[in-house]
C-alpha cells in the first residue's frame, strides 16, 4: 500500500513541527534554569552597576565635606608639606600621594600605619587642613564596587563573577530562540494586553531582552576580566612573561618582586605588572625627594589624577600612574629614585592589540569611553535587565499551578537536547567554571526528574 503525496507532507509537516515544538522545549526549559540561577545575581549587578556608572559625582556629593576644597588664587602647597600634614594626623609611612584632578578637589595621602591597614588622609592642598583620616578604599564608590564585584565577600564568591558571566550569555542566546517570530503578531517589537495578563509580561520581557540582549553580552564578557579564574589566566596570558609589559617595551632595568597594582590603582591589564628597581646608591646619593618627582611628572604632561607611589626601601622607584576616562591619556611612569631618570614610561598606545581591546572593553564597562552618553546608556540598560528579572518572576508567577515551581516540561524527544548541550559544551570549555556549574544543574535536573515523574510532562 502506498502513500499518496499529500499524506507524506503531512506526516513530513507533523515531524517538522513536532520536532520544533521538542527544541523549543529543551531551550525554554534550560532558560528557566539560567535564570533561576543569575536573576538575583544579575539584580544586585544592576543596581550596583548602574550606582557605580557615576561614582566620581556620587563620591564627591555623599563626601562633599572633606573631597571638595575651595580653589584659591594663592599657590598649591608642596606635595612634601601636603604628606608632613597627613602624617601629622595619621603616623605611619607615606605610600602614595594622589594628585587632585581638578583644583576644586582635596589632595589624597595613602599612609600604611605600624599596625593595621592602609589609610587615607584628604588634605586641603591650599592651606593644609587636614579634612579627614579614614580607611583607604572605603568611601561609598569603593563599597558599591566592592559590592558588584563580589571582592567584598572574599575571594570564593568573586567566582560567581564568571558563573553568572556565562550563563548570562546562555540566558541572551536561548532567549533570542524563544523570541523568534514565529508568525504572531505582537510579543516582537511591541507589547499586547494589560498588566493583569500573563501575556502582556511575556511581551515586555521579550521585548525588553531583545533590545538589551547585546548589552547583556557585551558586560558579561568585558566583565569576565575580573572573575578569579577566567579573569586571572586571561591575565597571564595577555601580559605574557608575567610582567604586564608588551613586547618592544623590555628594558635592562632590574625588576622588583612587588607588582603596580599593590601600591596604585591600574589597569587590568598591568594589574600583574612588576615594578622596576633602581641601582642600589653609591656613598652620598640621595633621593630626588616627592616634590622634585611630582615636578618631573608634571612636565612629562601626566593627565591630572595621577597618583604617585613612593620608593620602597633605597632600590625603590617612583612610580607615577593616572587612567582617567580618554583611554589615550593612561599611562605609567617609573622614575629613578636618586638621578630622576624616566625607567619606563609606557602609555595605551604601547600595548599589544590584546590589551588595548581588553581595556576598551573595561573602560566601556565602566562607563568612561564615551562620556555622559555611555553611563546613560549602560544605566538604562542596568534598569533593563531589574525589569526582565521582575517580569521573568511575574510571568513565572501567573503560570504556576498552586504548589509546583513550574519548571517548563521537557520534550517528547530528548534528542532535541543534544545539539543544545552541545553549544552548553563550548560555552563551558570557554568558561570553565560556567562548565561546572552546568554539570551540577543537569545533575539536579535528572535527580528532580527521577524523584517527581511529573515534572518530566
Amino acid at each position: 500500500m502506498t502513500m499518496t503525496t499529500n499524506g507524506a507532507h503531512a506526516l513530513g509537516s507533523t515531524a517538522q513541527s513536532a520536532g520544533a515544538s521538542n527544541l523549543y522545549r529543551a531551550v525554554w526549559r534550560w532558560h528557566f534554569f539560567a535564570g533561576l540561577l543569575i536573576l538575583p545575581f544579575l539584580i544586585t549587578l544592576s543596581i550596583t552597576g548602574g550606582i557605580y556608572l557615576f561614582r566620581e559625582e556620587v563620591d564627591q556629593f555623599i563626601h562633599a565635606d572633606f573631597m571638595q576644597v575651595t580653589p584659591s588664587d594663592e599657590e598649591r602647597l608642596a606635595p612634601s608639606r601636603i604628606i608632613d600634614a597627613a602624617l601629622a594626623a595619621q603616623p605611619g609611612e607615606a605610600i602614595k600621594y594622589t594628585d587632585p584632578a581638578n583644583d576644586g578637589l582635596s589632595t589624597q595621602i595613602t599612609v600604611q600605619p605600624e599596625t593595621g591597614g592602609r589609610m587615607a588622609v584628604y588634605v586641603d592642598q591650599y592651606t593644609g587642613d587636614v579634612l579627614e583620616v579614614r580607611p583607604d578604599r572605603s568611601t561609598f564608590a569603593w563599597t558599591v564596587r566592592y559590592l558588584h564585584s563580589f571582592r567584598y565577600f572574599g575571594s570564593t564568591p568573586r567566582m560567581w563573577i564568571e558563573i553568572v558571566g556565562g550563563w548570562s550569555i546562555l540566558l541572551v542566546l536561548t532567549g533570542i530562540y524563544l523570541w523568534w517570530p514565529r508568525g504572531q503578531k505582537g510579543g516582537v517589537v511591541s507589547v499586547r494586553s494589560t498588566p493583569k495578563r500573563r501575556v502582556f509580561w511575556r511581551d515586555a520581557h521579550a521585548v525588553t531582552g531583545i533590545f538589551v540582549g547585546g548589552f547583556i553580552i557585551f558586560l558579561a564578557v568585558t566583565g569576565m576580566p575580573w572573575s578569579s579564574v577566567w579573569g586571572a589566566q586571561i591575565n597571564q596570558w595577555a601580559n605574557g612573561s608575567n610582567f604586564g609589559y608588551p613586547a618592544g617595551l623590555r628594558t635592562n632595568v632590574p625588576m622588583s618582586d612587588e607588582h603596580l597594582d599593590h601600591v596604585a590603582k591600574t589597569s587590568w591589564s598591568l594589574e600583574q605588572a612588576r615594578i622596576p628597581e633602581t641601582a642600589p646608591p653609591k656613598a652620598g646619593m640621595k633621593t630626588i625627594g616627592l616634590d622634585e618627582a611630582v615636578a618631573s611628572l608634571d612636565e612629562m604632561g601626566l593627565h591630572r589624577g595621577y597618583s604617585v607611589a613612593l620608593p620602597k626601601g633605597e632600590t625603590g622607584v617612583y612610580s607615577g600612574s593616572v587612567y582617567p576616562d580618554d583611554l589615550a591619556q593612561q599611562r605609567v611612569v617609573h622614575l629613578d629614585q636618586y638621578s630622576g631618570s624616566t625607567l619606563i614610561d609606557m602609555s595605551y598606545s604601547d600595548y599589544g592589540p590584546l590589551g588595548r581591546w581588553l581595556e576598551f572593553g573595561i573602560n566601556t564597562h565602566m562607563g568612561q569611553t564615551f562620556g555622559i552618553l555611555n553611563q546613560i546608556v549602560l544605566l538604562l540598560v542596568c534598569a533593563g535587565i531589574v525589569f526582565l528579572a521582575v517580569s521573568a518572576a511575574a510571568m513565572w508567577w501567573k503560570r504556576r499551578p498552586s504548589g509546583s515551581l513550574a519548571v517548563p516540561p521537557l520534550p517528547s524527544d530528548r534528542k532535541a537536547f543534544i545539539g543544545l548541550f552541545i553549544i552548553l559544551g563550548i560555552g563551558g570549555l570557554i568558561f570553565p567554571l560556567t562548565g561546572l556549574s552546568l554539570l551540577v544543574m543537569l545533575a539536579l535536573d535528572l535527580i528532580w526528574i527521577k524523584f517527581n515523574p511529573k515534572a518530566a510532562l
